[in-house]
């Protein structure tokens, strides 16, 4: 369990630096790997399988808040990679729509 915690840390900081590189699709991997590491670790959520897999998996209450602070960093992190992904892909989309624009319209005025 507490291997499973520090990866999930390890991934979270990779994400974080491809996020300050501006490799955001590289981000949202590094969170979405975090939280494959955390998922079934949270006591307070049930099993999707019940009566399989260890029952009850005690935590201390320092990897419980390290637990929810992972999960909820990971969580907006992710949103915010995304968004700022989208943003970028939209933004080559428009600069390549204009230089075919002006091409078009130097070709039939120019």
């Amino acid at each position: 369990m507490e291997k499973r915690l520090q990866e999930a840390q390890l991934y979270k900081e990779k994400g974080n630096q491809c996020y300050r590189e501006g490799k955001y699709r590289d981000a949202v991997s590094g969170y979405h790997r975090a939280l494959l590491q955390l998922r079934g670790l949270d006591p307070s959520l049930p099993s999707p399988i019940p009566n399989l897999g260890p029952q009850g998996l005690a935590l201390t209450p320092e990897q419980e808040n390290l637990l929810h602070t992972t999960q909820t960093d990971c969580y907006n992190n992710l949103a915010d990679a995304n968004v700022r992904r989208y943003l970028q892909r939209t933004q080559l989309e428009l600069s390549s729509y204009h230089r075919k624009e002006k091409q078009l319209y130097l070709g039939m005025f120019g």
